[in-house]
């Protein structure tokens, strides 16, 4: 197998010392209001990525471990320290810590597993990924989160994908960076394309899609993907942008969606079934399905229309 394999390409809009407070893409699809019940305890989320910072102050207590299946550290594979920033900007987009300072991710409470996939550069074998899948099945996470992708199918990693699913494990991957801002036209990125994925595209903050998101049919959701604050190399914070920026925002909301629907039915839901409540969880957009999927995540939608159907229903008794 080739080394085809990359980050999903994104880029830097800004480098920022101190940052302090929710950054607005977990505002705006609306953790802070799920936080009351629940911050993910519990779920655990395999990050497959660039490695991460494990010393920063707002990650270091998520991590609760890692392995490095690259080439980096002399193939070490108890080092897993991140070299490039990516790894652990997705990482913190995802989980980091509610403790009064830098940022918060949409799922504080979860714990992170660092599986490094890919080097300093940000390019991997497609060997190291499925190396990567098929450790995270044998931790029992809750979810994979990939911001990462190529052009090639490789039928290998579909297969460890589709190991993981078939495992209850919730699989989410960028859609991919090479949209051409037209909703007509097609661009695949591999894992992202495949249909047992979450596929996740990217909207700017305003909630309008991006113009490199790549628009397919197997687009699943979206999330903010432009100008995103998050955790970055040597303590410090970035604004980076690209649907790698989305799609931890789902991995973190599915963590919090796998706690509040496990409590609701009593026991634990498949697969399917925590899809399903994910995507009840979705905002419509004006954009084609093949733009934006089935919407833009939302953690709190379904609760604020049970609200106002039981407000119709006693204003209906009132008349």
């Amino acid at each position: 197998m080739k080394n085809k394999v990359h980050i999903i390409p994104f880029q830097v809009v800004e480098q920022l010392n101190q940052f302090n407070e929710v950054p607005q893409g977990v505002a705006l699809i609306g953790a802070e209001e799920v936080w009351k019940q629940t911050k993910g305890q519990g779920i655990t989320v395999a990050v497959l990525d660039t490695g991460c910072e494990v010393t920063h102050p707002d990650l270091q207590e998520r991590i609760i471990g890692g392995r490095n299946f690259t080439h980096d550290d002399q193939q070490n594979p108890d080092v897993y320290q991140d070299y490039n920033g990516h790894g652990t900007h997705v990482a913190g987009t995802i989980a980091a810590a509610h403790n009064g300072t830098g940022v918060v991710g949409v799922a504080p409470e979860v714990g992170l597993l660092i599986l490094k996939v890919l080097d300093g550069n940000g390019s991997g074998q497609y060997e190291w990924i499925i190396q990567g899948i098929n450790y995270a099945i044998e931790q029992k996470v809750d979810i994979i989160s990939m911001s990462l992708g190529g052009p090639s199918d490789v039928p290998e990693l579909h297969e460890a994908i589709q190991d993981a699913v078939d495992q209850n494990i919730l699989v989410v991957c960028a859609a991919g960076n090479e949209g051409d801002g037209e909703g007509s036209t097609d661009e695949f990125a591999y894992p992202g394309s495949y249909n047992e994925v979450i596929s996740v595209g990217a909207v700017d903050l305003e909630k309008r899609s991006s113009v490199f998101s790549n628009s397919n049919n197997e687009l699943d959701v979206v999330a903010p993907g432009e100008k995103i604050v998050s955790t970055y190399l040597n303590g410090k914070y970035a604004a980076l942008s690209g649907t790698s920026m989305a799609t931890p925002h789902v991995a973190g909301a599915l963590g919090l969606i796998k706690v509040l629907s496990n409590e609701m039915f009593g026991r634990e839901l498949t697969e399917p079934e925590l899809y399903a409540q994910l995507i009840r969880r979705t905002l419509p957009l004006n954009e084609s399905p093949r733009e934006v999927g089935n919407g833009f995540v939302h953690l709190t939608v379904v609760e604020k229309l049970l609200r106002e159907i039981q407000r119709q229903m006693t204003s209906e008794v009132i008349r």
